[in-house]
Order: C-alpha cells, then sequence, then structure tokens
C-alpha cells in the first residue's frame, strides 16, 4: 500500500505544480516584466562580431527632446554582472540630485580575457589565457564604432565617463594612458596594473606627457586585494600626481575594508560623490 501511494503521489505531483502555475498565471493576467533599460546590438567589423550594450535612459528622457546627457560606458557591463548594480547607483544619485540625469551603456563581454588586456610577455599567462591580448582592436571599436553610434542613436553630450574594474580598471587605465580623448572622466577600480609584469605603468611617464589640455577626473580605488593590485593602483595614482596637470581633478581612495569582491558598488558610490561634490 505504502508503495502505492508513493507511486500515485509521483504521478500526480506534476500535474498539482502544472495547476498551480496556470492559477498564479490567471490570477496575474495584468504581470508584465520590469524594464531597467533597453537592449541594442551593433555589429562590428572592426572585431568581427556583434556586441550587446544594456543601456538605461533617465527618467523625462523621452519628454524633453531638445535635452543632452552626459554618458557612463560600462565594461563589464553585462545584465549578470555589472550594469544592474551601476544603473541602481546613478538612479539612486540622480533621485537626491547628487548625479546629474545620465545615461548609461552597458558594454556586455564576448570575452573580456581578449577584450581588456593587451599582449604579455609572461609566458604562463599565454599559456592559461591564450585568447589575451587584444585590448588595441576593442579600444577602436569603442573610438571608432560605439561612441559613434551611441552619438547617433541618443541625445548625448560631451560628458564620457568609464568606469572598469579588475582587468576592466586595467583597461580603463591603459585608455587613460593612451588615448585619453575618448573620456573625459574615468573611474577605475582595483586595476589589474600587474598584468605583463606592471609594463603599463612603465610606460606611464612617456605617455603622461599627451594629456589633453581639457579638464578630466580620475579616481582610482582599491581594497585589501593583495601587493601586487594595492602597490599598482598606487602607483598609477602617483605618476598622475606628479603631472600636476591644473586640468586635472585626481582622486585616490584605499579601501582597506573592502576586498576584490565587495568593493566595485561601495567604490562606485564614493566616486559619484567625490567627482560630482554638491554645492
Amino acid at each position: 500500500m505504502k508503495k502505492l501511494f508513493i507511486i500515485a503521489t509521483l504521478i500526480l505531483m506534476p500535474a498539482s505544480v502544472l495547476l498551480a502555475q496556470q492559477k498564479h498565471k490567471a490570477s496575474h493576467s495584468a504581470s508584465k516584466p520590469f524594464q531597467l533599460g533597453i537592449v541594442d546590438e551593433i555589429p562590428s567589423k572592426i572585431l568581427s562580431e556583434n556586441r550587446t550594450l544594456n543601456i538605461y535612459l533617465p527618467p523625462g528622457y523621452d519628454t524633453d527632446a531638445a535635452k543632452t546627457y552626459p554618458v557612463i560606458y560600462l565594461l563589464d557591463g553585462s545584465a549578470n554582472e555589472d550594469f544592474v548594480h551601476i544603473v541602481g547607483l546613478v538612479q539612486f544619485m540622480n533621485m537626491i540630485e547628487a548625479l546629474p540625469p545620465t545615461i548609461v551603456v552597458g558594454i556586455a563581454n564576448v570575452d573580456r580575457k581578449r577584450d581588456f588586456t593587451f599582449p604579455t610577455t609572461v609566458a604562463q599567462d599565454k599559456k592559461d589565457f591564450p585568447t589575451t591580448g587584444k585590448s588595441a582592436p576593442f579600444i577602436s571599436f569603442i573610438e571608432k564604432e560605439l561612441q559613434p553610434y551611441i552619438s547617433r542613436s541618443y541625445r548625448v553630450n560631451k560628458d564620457k565617463t568609464l568606469i572598469g574594474q579588475s582587468l576592466g580598471g586595467l583597461l580603463a587605465s591603459e585608455i587613460l594612458l593612451k588615448q585619453p580623448q575618448l573620456f573625459n572622466n574615468y573611474i577605475i577600480v582595483s586595476p589589474s596594473l600587474w598584468w605583463d609584469n606592471e609594463s603599463l605603468l612603465a610606460q606611464a611617464p612617456g605617455l603622461l606627457k599627451s594629456l589633453p589640455a581639457g579638464a578630466m577626473k580620475v579616481y582610482i580605488a582599491v581594497g585589501t586585494e593583495g601587493k601586487e593590485m594595492e602597490e599598482g593602483a598606487a602607483k598609477l595614482n602617483s605618476l598622475l600626481a606628479l603631472q600636476r596637470k591644473p586640468n586635472l581633478t585626481l582622486v585616490f581612495n584605499p579601501m582597506p575594508a573592502e576586498n576584490h569582491l565587495t568593493i566595485l558598488h561601495n567604490s562606485v558610490y564614493q566616486a559619484f560623490q567625490k567627482l560630482y561634490p554638491k554645492n
């Protein structure tokens, strides 16, 4: 008898679950998906692939056709990575009037190790990560395809911010040093400047001579993340500080209470506070 009861229960269970789902659907006929943004896909000739963009438009974007907005370009901008977290911060800072209404462009990843790193001379890294070393075409994609697409498709002004953490921080640092004109604000969190035996830091003094004359804000944060990462972030800050550029607002924010997993949200929140102080 006990066996018959178990068998009957197993047979009837899927039907009861299905019935419950149908009842839920019927009682919530007005339900609809919650939308945080829109998704664009653009073909890239430079990268020979399509790239997905997750885009947040601030409240009121559709009501004033003449208004333009600053843009935040977010590396690691996939929906299951940093896009939701950064958009939440932007929306909150807008709400308390601590940040101007801003468009967020999350660049979804295909292969971040490939796109965020320049070629390395370290044999073990080549072996462990065989796709690395293609940051140059990815930067070209940002300059020649992504930014023009955003300018054509959305009402943006000239205020452009780049946010990157870890390998994304390495790429943000590379862009700052090699093509600084692409953005006027850089939020660099826990940059992996140890890559290729810190070769980017070795090149930095010469590269920094070409910083543009316009106003620029650079925020660098690092937590308790190991000697290599902590010292790399501090070195980048020191090299920037030595330039004594009157147009450069530089903020270095060591955050010892944070680690590599916890630092992003709090550090970007503090970056917004420090780069956009309320009057």
